[in-house]
């Protein structure tokens, strides 16, 4: 069952590279001075994305977690 283990490492890092994007993408957002409404529509975006990088990086460590209890 290790090819879980490494399944799931790989959706892992996949997803915290969705999360650091979204760091950035708000700390550009920030750095570019919009006003209230444009910072707003620019977050909206992002926790959309968040969300979804946020998933999928759970679905991986329940992967590897399936891959150690069954390995």
């Amino acid at each position: 069952m290790s090819y879980l283990v490494w399944a799931g490492a790989v959706i892992s890092l996949i997803g915290i590279g969705g999360i650091l994007w979204c760091i950035l993408a708000v700390a550009r957002a920030k750095r570019a001075g919009l006003d209230d409404e444009g910072l707003r529509a620019a977050m909206k975006r992002v926790v959309a994305v968040n969300l979804g990088a946020l998933f999928v990086s759970v679905i991986g460590l329940m992967l590897v977690v399936v891959g150690v209890v069954l390995g």
